[in-house]
Order: structure tokens, then sequence, then C-alpha cells
């Protein structure tokens, strides 16, 4: 059986990616999203959140800022800690699953503490629970005809996509106008056919 959960990371970041997450999921194939606990649209992320029970809501830690690291080893889980908490009092619920911003839990100077914190709080964790996929991310990767190509040749077990669907809103960001388009790749109904074709099950982190 391939059972596969689509994870939108950045839920939080602004009030239109808070949208678009929520319609990629409401009329696309996302079933979780990870949520950024101090970003503008947190507090709207984390009504989202309580109000739609189909989606799983885990914690997108972050722990950069410009490319550079933000927390040391010995800091790492006091600040874990705190967005995990922050996190509850948002969501009034235990996340799902961790993972991080920029996949800073690679860090080989935090990957250690990282797992532990995760192990610790039994939440699954990206890459260390089940395998992660990252291949529908950038200008180059993203379209239809991509994703279908990732459909195709994924693998039997459990698996998770990352994609960033959402509106940009007037963001400046790297990454804004990508979000539009990986929204309508998520929701164009030759992606859902596919994922039926194949027989591929949609869970969310929950459903683990």
């Amino acid at each position: 059986m391939k059972r596969l959960i689509v994870n939108a990371d950045d839920l939080g970041f602004s009030a239109g990616v808070n949208r678009g997450i929520l319609e990629a999921h409401e009329h696309g194939i996302v079933t979780s999203a990870s949520l950024m606990v101090d970003r503008p649209g947190a507090e709207d992320g984390g009504v989202l959140a309580r109000r739609t029970p189909s989606l799983s809501v885990g914690l997108h830690a972050v722990l950069i800022d410009r490319d550079q690291l933000t927390v040391t080893t010995e800091s790492c889980t006091d600040e874990l800690e705190r967005q995990l908490s922050r996190f509850e009092q948002l969501v009034d619920s235990r996340p799902t699953h961790i993972d991080s911003h920029h996949h800073t839990h690679r860090d080989p100077r935090i990957r250690d503490v990282f797992v532990e914190f995760a192990d610790r709080h039994a939440l699954p964790m990206r890459e260390h629970t089940i395998r992660h996929r990252a291949d529908f991310y950038g200008e180059q990767a993203i379209g239809v005809a991509s994703l279908l190509d990732i459909l195709g040749r994924l693998e039997h077990g459990d698996t998770e996509l990352g994609c960033h669907p959402g509106y940009a809103d007037g963001l400046q960001s790297r990454y804004s106008a990508p979000r539009e388009r990986e929204l309508e790749t998520l929701t164009d109904p030759r992606v859902r056919e596919r994922v039926d074709e194949l027989g591929i099950e949609l869970i969310g982190w929950r459903e683990l």
C-alpha cells in the first residue's frame, strides 16, 4: 500500500498563506500543515487549525534567520519548548508532528537535540519517523506534470510530500509567486484523479 501525507509548511506565515493552505486542503490533496508560531499569521493559523479538525497540524519550528542558526546546541531545547508551548496556546491541542523551517533539524549541531525533543514528547518527526520528499519545490519543480511524475514514482509504505501553497498578497519573499503556482497545482483535478488511479491513500500525520 502507498500512503501519502501532503504537508503544507508555513501555516501562520501570513493570512494569505493560511488562506491558500486551507484552500489546498478543502479543494486539493493537502492533508496536513505545519504552524510557525511567531509569524504575523500565527493567531489566524491557530483559529484555522481549531476550525479544521480534518487537517493535521504540527509545529514548524523556526530556528534560523537569514540562513543563520539562531540557537546553539545548549539553547535549542529551551527554544523548542517555548515554541511547543506557544503552539498549544494557539491551537489548544498538541501538534500532530514536528518539523523545521528550512530543514534545520538536519543541522549536525542540533540534530540529536531535535530528535531527543521529538522522542520525549512522542511527536512524529519529519525524516525521523517516515521518509520525506522535498522535490515539489522551486520554479522548475512546480506544475501538474511534475507532481504527476512524483506521484507515479511514489514508493510503497508511508511518505510525506512537502509543499508551500499560499497567496502572496504582496509578500516580499523570494518564494511568493511560486506559492500561488503550487496552490494551483495541488488543487488541479488531474492530480486528485491520478492519486485515485494509483490507489494512493491520502492521510494526515494523526493517521500514522
